[in-house]
């Protein structure tokens, strides 16, 4: 089973579009509703494995204050109106689309912004705060953003949201955490590295796909009316994350060395996709499936943008420093 998850993991970007075309074609072929009852459990199956490699700890050790402030900054004080405008712009009688494209720029980080600042020869102790911090600050904001930004055009209840962002991310996060410990106390701090830890991300890919499945399967009818509407969605997605890598690009160049400057790009373009998933699906009930089908979208977008990204990073930060071979 772990090598079928890992194989999945590693071609994210073809194993999310299959995962769409399977939920269209079972969307239109059968009634899809009562698939909504698989949403907590494929929610809870999407989160708590990622909480459970989360290092709180780092919290204690914020060395790099200036540069964790910049990158939050660009996350909750830029990207999410970015993203509101754009849907405010593309999607005018569309609101649950437009809720979409927002909660894709709220919750800032993954674990794979770890990933990918190290491909990309970045900082990658750095990076691992940054998806601490920009993780609970995404969660515990996100309610808010939301009911400020789209309360005039969509019905939102706040509390609703709130108890939500409670069930699926503060209560994984507790959970995870709590297994943390008991296996790091069973088998040892190397063992919980070596054994348990490279698992749990893949019981997370797993969700995620369950997930893509459901929210396409729910919106299949929809979209074999309006077939266009598929690339109408991906132009704003598109637009987002080109403009989201251009200013980080910017703002690291010009403020950070090569490797603090990287992890900036990632900790602040990579989007924490499978929370505002678990929010779009379980808090707004069936009309979240429309939200839920463009975070899926910028799945197939941000795996790809970030893996051409560590491509170019050395021809935009240049080559990493060679290291000392006596350290």
């Amino acid at each position: 089973m772990w090598k079928v998850l890992a194989f999945l993991q590693q071609r994210l970007v073809i194993a999310i579009p299959v995962m769409l075309v399977l939920g269209f074609v079972f969307g239109v072929q059968v009634d899809a509703g009562p698939l909504q009852f698989l949403v907590l459990p494929f929610t809870f199956l999407m989160v708590y494995p990622m909480m459970v490699n989360l290092r709180l700890q780092e919290l204690t050790h914020l060395s790099d204050l200036r540069l964790q402030g910049v990158t939050q900054a660009i996350n909750f004080l830029i990207i999410p109106f970015l993203a509101f405008g754009l849907g405010l712009w593309f999607f005018p009688e569309q609101p649950w689309l437009a809720l979409g494209l927002l909660l894709a720029g709220l919750v800032p980080t993954s674990g794979m912004t770890i990933s990918w600042t190290g491909m990309a020869g970045g900082n990658v102790p750095a990076a691992i705060r940054m998806t601490v911090v920009g993780l609970l600050l995404g969660a515990l904001a996100t309610p808010f953003y939301v009911d400020v930004l789209m309360g005039a055009t969509l019905e939102v209840d706040l509390l609703r949201i709130l108890w939500q962002i409670g069930v699926i991310v503060l209560l994984p996060l507790a959970l995870g955490q709590l297994t943390r410990l008991l296996l790091i106390r069973r088998v040892g701090p190397g063992g919980f590295r070596e054994q348990w830890a490279p698992r749990f991300p893949l019981l997370s890919t797993l969700g995620v796909l369950g997930i893509v499945f459901i929210a396409m399967a729910l919106n299949a009818e929809a979209l074999l009316a309006a077939p266009e509407m598929l690339l109408w969605i991906l132009v704003p997605l598109i637009l987002l994350y080109l403009a989201t890598f251009a200013l980080s690009t910017l703002v690291g160049r010009l403020l950070f060395a090569r490797g603090d400057a990287i992890a900036l790009v990632y900790g602040t373009v990579m989007r924490n996709l499978s929370i505002a998933l678990a929010v779009a699906m379980n808090a707004f009930g069936t009309e979240g499936a429309a939200a839920a089908l463009v975070i899926a979208l910028g799945f197939v977008i941000q795996v790809q943008a970030a893996a051409w990204y560590v491509r170019l990073s050395n021809a935009v930060f240049g080559p990493p420093e060679p290291r000392d071979p006596a350290t």
